[in-house]
């Protein structure tokens, strides 16, 4: 079949691309031999791994070898083991196979609606976008939403996500964002902290035990700044861990400067008090962050839509 003009050009010079990543595309069958060999060192166990004779994963290397054009393999009598080009090759193949995999199964888990793989912050994940989730369930039946919990930042070309919750600065190279929101950071403690000290004024708190997060590390040193404080160089406890920052501060150990509408239930009981009404807006933000090429993805788009809905009246 031929077409004409612009649009045959580019449907030929699409299919010549094809067909040349195709020549360095080896069979599944040769690639699930070799990353059995590689991750055990041993042809013999790959062979029983996948229900093999030794002598055809032995083949099955050597075809690969040959479709490469390189040793992957430094062979010793009765012992394999990679060459350094070889354990790179295995790790890049181990990926993408998990890759598929995982695409298969989250094929066969929602053939009709598809699925969103969405990476979470796990603090806004767990207590805030979590007990709201169900809504977003409810009105998209068909949409199966997939979740990955991770403290240091996603990476959308090392990452299989479709979109993930991002808090900073409004940019993320090769990536779309939707602002969702601002948040307002308080001084918290115990009641009995309070009780202890003398909390007035915010130069107090520079004669008290802080607490820290990892994530943020000159949170303290702001909010000093925004009260008029000159703050010297502070110590304290530092944690990396939001939950464990509030059970820190609500057992007594010092102050934290944490989200307000992340500890409403902490205040709601009184674990945590605010002895000084000293609010400060963050400088970063939420957003909701997503590869360019999924931006069309239906999943995503709809995601996106209940998203924005829920936050304009967050």
């Amino acid at each position: 079949m031929t077409f004409p003009g612009a649009k045959g050009q580019k449907l030929a010079e699409q299919g010549n691309t094809v067909s040349f990543s195709r020549r360095f595309l080896p069979s599944m069958s040769l690639l699930c031999a070799f990353e059995a060999a590689a991750r055990h060192q041993s042809f013999t166990a790959a062979a029983a791994e996948l229900h093999l004779t030794q002598s055809a994963i032995s083949r099955q290397v050597k075809a690969l070898e040959e479709a490469v054009g390189s040793s992957l393999f430094l062979r010793d009598r009765q012992t394999v083991k990679l060459t350094l080009a070889g354990e790179a090759y295995a790790q890049d193949i181990r990926q993408a196979l998990n890759r598929i995999s995982k695409a298969t199964l989250n094929f066969k888990a929602n053939p009709a609606g598809g699925t969103l793989k969405l990476g979470i912050l796990p603090t806004f994940g767990t207590r805030w976008l979590a007990p709201r989730l169900s809504q977003f369930t409810q009105a998209h039946p068909g949409i199966t939403l997939n979740l990955s919990t991770r403290f240091a930042p996603f990476d959308f070309e090392e990452d299989s996500l479709d979109a993930a919750i991002h808090f900073g600065a409004p940019s993320w190279s090769g990536a779309e964002l939707d602002f969702l929101m601002s948040e307002t950071v308080v001084p918290v403690c115990s009641r009995a902290f309070a009780e202890r000290y003398d909390l007035s004024v915010p130069g107090c708190l520079l004669d008290v035990p802080l607490i820290h997060l990892e994530s943020r590390p000159d949170a303290w040193e702001r909010w000093f700044r925004r009260n008029g404080v000159a703050s010297a160089p502070l110590s304290g406890m530092l944690i990396d861990q939001f939950a464990v920052a509030s059970l820190a501060a609500a057992g007594g150990l010092g102050m934290a400067l944490l989200p307000r509408f992340l500890i409403e239930a902490e205040l709601a009981r009184g674990d945590l008090v605010e002895p000084l009404n000293a609010p400060m807006e963050s400088a970063e933000k939420y957003y909701l962050a997503w590869p360019s090429k999924r931006t069309a993805f239906p999943p995503l788009q709809a995601f996106r839509a209940w998203l924005k809905s829920v936050t304009s009246v967050a």
